[in-house]
């Protein structure tokens, strides 16, 4: 059932393991459908049920149509997801900009980043250009899922700490795995694909945390310069074969040579089972906040009126999205006060409730502080929220987890009812063909959820 590939890292001594490059393409280069475990299979599925339903809606957000309207659909016959069809290399663009621009997309929290964004535009895109099944395709999925998160894994924390936006960076390579799964498997193709991704990796935090539509473009661009990857590896076009670990490779260049060291992470170890979904629109690192939040409101009757003061004791990250006068809807994601406080006023937090404005006076009301205890419990990304009434009660919840990880996960309903309430009116029981197809042609897939 699937091989295990362990790969011994010393980094901190800036001496990095041999042929990991290779060793990563192997896997990639022989999964097949049956290696993999029915439970990857299954969230493999749940992903891109996800996917679908967070693209759908956010190919009509603003930032979408001004990346449709700059880069045009192109012709052929690639699934631009809520426009038609397209150019193959801009479908992969275009939708990885659409499934991550309102945030709400799928992420892995010991990789901090969001391989579904990189990962599924690239095998879709490959799927369709070459006839490929519905297993080819998810095969892929699971494959790139495992080359992303592998390489999340490896490089965090040391890569964050530069300003390195994950799902940019190592997307890249997931996209480029999963796109070489369908177009050119060989070993040898699937090394240099990793190759020429590696060389195209990028993505700076600096464009997360100000707020701007570049963010979105980390996920578009990873899927699009992996599925180039591909394309050219499969042409013969070679990239270095030691792109991940060598003296000017990708772990030396971009992570801290303090920033990881020891044995690094399983390849085959089907790290897509380990990914988390998401219900509230905004950043990561603000969910257990709103949950607990939420969990308040739901078990107490007040209004926000009545609060005199709110406060919230995270890990040091949660509590640097501290912004209380965002410019932007996508500063507004990254804000903790505010989304706290839209929630607290309005009892939800769905895309359309960042887009209608927020309260100054009450994100004022909010006070954010770091505990050491939940520093120390930072990678499960633990808050607890205090709210103080004016008449002096006191409710409290504490979240050592955000919901929707592994440990307490969204089910197939769960997700079908989040892609109804992103895109009402579509019909929602065609999505039963995502559980169901295996040798259909992904494009009939495809046409088939469009209702065609």
């Amino acid at each position: 059932m699937g091989r295990f590939i362990t790969i011994t890292v010393i980094f901190k001594g800036n001496i990095v393991g041999s042929m990991m490059t290779r060793r990563l393409a192997e896997f990639v280069s022989s999964l097949s459908y049956s290696d993999i475990p029915p439970d990857a299979t299954e969230m493999a599925r749940l992903c891109f049920l996800d996917f679908l339903g967070v693209a759908l809606r956010g190919s009509s957000e603003m930032s979408g149509l001004m990346a449709l309207g700059a880069m045009g659909k192109g012709s052929g016959g690639a699934t631009i997801i809520g426009h038609g069809r397209g150019d193959t290399e801009r479908a992969a663009l275009l939708n990885g900009i659409f499934a991550h621009n309102l945030d709400l997309d799928d992420g892995h929290r010991g990789a901090q980043m969001h391989p579904g964004s990189c990962v599924i535009p690239a095998a879709l895109a490959a799927a369709e250009a070459t006839g490929a099944t519905f297993r080819d395709f998810i095969t892929a999925m699971v494959a790139g899922y495992e080359a992303a998160i592998f390489m999340g894994i490896l490089a965090n924390p040391g890569h964050r700490e530069l300003g390195f936006h994950t799902t940019g960076t190592c997307g890249t390579f997931g996209a480029a795995a999963a796109a070489s799964r369908i177009i050119c498997s060989d070993v040898d193709a699937v090394v240099n694909a990793l190759g020429i991704a590696g060389t195209q990796a990028a993505g700076l935090l600096e464009s997360d945390h100000a707020g701007t539509m570049a963010k979105h473009l980390h996920a578009g661009r990873a899927a699009q310069s992996g599925l180039i990857s591909a394309r050219l590896a499969f042409h013969g076009f070679t990239g270095a074969e030691s792109v991940i670990e060598g003296d000017e490779g990708f772990l030396r260049a971009m992570c801290r040579s303090d920033g990881y060291g020891g044995e690094a992470p399983e390849v085959g170890a089907f790290h897509i089972r380990n990914v988390y979904l998401k219900r509230y629109p905004v950043c990561r690192h603000l969910h257990s906040t709103l949950d607990a939040a939420a969990e308040i409101i739901r078990e107490n009757d007040f209004r926000a009126s009545e609060i005199e003061e709110v406060i919230v004791s995270t890990y040091r990250i949660a509590a640097e999205h501290d912004s209380y006068s965002p410019a932007t809807v996508e500063a507004v994601r990254q804000s903790l006060p505010v989304s706290l406080g839209i929630l607290l006023e309005g009892g939800e937090l769905r895309v359309e409730d960042l887009e209608g404005g927020f309260s100054p006076e009450m994100a004022s009301r909010i006070r954010i502080e770091v505990d050491p205890d939940m520093e120390e419990l930072r990678n499960m990304r633990p808050s607890r929220v205090t709210v103080r009434l004016r008449n002096g009660e006191v409710l409290t919840a504490y979240r050592e987890l955000p919901r929707g990880e592994p440990e307490e996960p969204y089910t197939w309903d769960d997700i079908v009812e989040k892609f109804r309430e992103l895109n009402p009116g579509y019909e929602t029981e065609r999505l039963e063909v995502i559980k169901e197809a295996d040798q259909e042609p992904v494009a009939e897939v495809m046409l088939e959820l469009s209702g065609r």
